[in-house]
């Protein structure tokens, strides 16, 4: 089942990017905010992924690292768990940039021909597999 991108459906996996106080007195200056702070001396790389997987079959997590989701192009579903529980795994449409917390679960795949995301993570990032015995995929219906 797929949800909503929303700040509530998404809170329990990590952040939506965005400007928290995006409407402003004025119109003419510029708005910065930091959005996630990594309070520990953690380099950070910046990585580039081309998704043309139409069904996965594996979720990966990162325990120490939290990663961002940036769609650039095309339409893209990011399944998500907290656990390794299956009937646990949520989807969602990734229609704006998002940062899931350290060790969620994930994997994406691609309504479109192929679709475009930038990744930012940690500079090292230990990865670890959960073979799902099924098949996620891109005929699931947006709530």
């Amino acid at each position: 089942m797929l949800k909503k991108l929303t700040e509530k459906n998404f809170r329990p996996f990590g952040h939506i990017i965005h400007h928290p106080n995006k409407v402003s007195r004025s119109k003419t200056k510029n708005l910065f905010c930091i959005v996630l702070k990594e309070t520990k001396r953690v380099g950070w790389r910046i990585a580039y992924l081309i998704i043309r997987d139409k069904a996965i079959h594996i979720l990966e997590q990162h325990p120490k690292s939290f990663e961002s989701f940036e769609p650039v192009k095309g339409k893209v579903l990011l399944y998500l768990a907290k656990d390794k529980k299956p009937k646990n795994i949520e989807g969602f449409y990734l229609d704006r940039p998002v940062i899931l917390r350290k060790g969620i679960w994930h994997g994406v795949v691609t309504l479109s021909r192929e679709s475009e995301i930038k990744i930012t993570e940690n500079v090292k990032v230990k990865s670890v597999y959960w073979r799902l015995g099924f098949s996620l995929n891109s005929n699931h219906k947006i709530l």
